[in-house]
């Protein structure tokens, strides 16, 4: 009880913290982030019609696709993409993404279990080994026959090796192509993810054991990262960026974090702390596999790309210099070119079988 106590008084602490931007050079520095180059990208704006997918735990996924324009259809790639979005984010990340690829090509875009307008999970569920169940759900239902490339950020990237660990028969097969952007398949430091979503300097002070407590108390937390939007600004800014952004980057990425509970951050905790799969990553080396990571990365730093890129045989890896964790913003053109080369690859991979 008395630990819980101290953990929720550092909650509703960050919250004085706040006020306290000022002398501690927080506000001045959200002001200086304001004044950056102005960016009018319509982040949140693209929409196709919306179903949902029931996953086998009875989990409604919330999922949009976007079809391929009529007149390109006799012309077009058969293959599908598949995007699976990052912790405490939501489909609308790929914004980029989607603006370069939107009647390109088939793509579909998910909200993880728990995050944006899918359903909550139930307890014991906020798993990885459960996303790439999930992902295989999604495939099942809006990608039943065909070539597939899948691609996913962080958490996403996790969901793709859970899946490939899960049904590697697929790989090859059903799935032709990966892409895994500043992702890992173990060794990671899960204290470091929590950072740019708990208010002021609370991620600091956190220890593995105090998460379940903080849970309890999901509702302080919230709270106070709403209060301290500055703090919530410039954190956000320091821990998804490496170079200097639009502050309309930064505000959409802090948006997407504010709007996931931290009680589903606080459920999905554990499963980082014992993901272990990088020896289930080489059945990857089947397909053209795309690895893309920032140098300049906080939460999964460029090494886990790198293992990744030495585990997974014939694999390609980017790095994009001084690049953040939200390197599909910050450099999305580069990404961009880096998907198009993974599309090539595994489309003339589909024309030679």
């Amino acid at each position: 009880m008395n630990a819980r106590r101290t953990i929720l008084g550092a909650a509703a602490g960050a919250v004085g913290v706040a006020a306290a931007g000022a002398a501690l050079g927080v506000r001045r520095q959200s002001r200086a982030i304001g004044r950056r180059t102005p960016d009018a990208t319509p982040f949140g704006s693209l929409r196709s019609p919306a179903m949902t997918i029931v996953a086998d735990d009875g989990v409604p996924l919330h999922v949009e696709v976007d079809e391929l324009d009529p007149e390109l259809r006799r012309k077009a790639s058969p293959l599908t993409l598949v995007f699976c979005h990052g912790y405490a984010l939501n489909l609308d990340c790929w914004h980029f993404q989607r603006a370069a690829y939107r009647g390109l090509v088939r793509a579909v875009y998910y909200d993880q279990r728990s995050h944006g307008r899918s359903g909550r999970s139930p307890d014991g569920h906020a798993t990885i080994d459960q996303l790439g169940h999930d992902l295989r759900s999604i495939l099942e239902h809006v990608v039943p026959e065909g070539p597939v490339v899948v691609v996913g950020h962080s958490m996403g990237g996790m969901s793709i090796v859970a899946f490939a660990e899960q049904y590697p028969e697929l790989i090859g097969d059903r799935v032709v192509g990966v892409g895994l952007i500043s992702t890992t398949a173990g060794g990671l430091d899960p204290s470091r993810l929590l950072l740019p979503m708990l208010p002021a300097k609370l991620g600091g002070r956190l220890a593995h054991g105090t998460v379940r407590t903080l849970a309890r108390g999901h509702r302080s937390v919230d709270g106070a990262r709403r209060i301290g939007r500055s703090v919530a600004r410039v954190v956000t800014d320091l821990f998804a960026f490496g170079d200097e952004v639009p502050a309309a980057y930064v505000d959409f990425v802090d948006s997407m974090l504010s709007q996931t509970p931290f009680e589903v951050v606080a459920e999905f905790f554990p499963s980082f702390n014992g993901l272990d799969k990088f020896d289930a990553v080489e059945v990857l080396g089947r397909v053209p596999t795309a690895i893309i990571c920032g140098t300049a990365d906080k939460l999964t730093s460029i090494g886990h790309s790198r293992k990744l890129h030495e585990r997974i045989p014939g694999s390609t890896l980017m790095e994009c210099e001084n690049a953040g964790h939200m390197v599909i913003l910050e450099r999305h053109g580069q990404v961009n070119a880096a998907l198009d080369q993974l599309l090539s690859a595994a489309a003339e991979r589909v024309g030679q079988s």
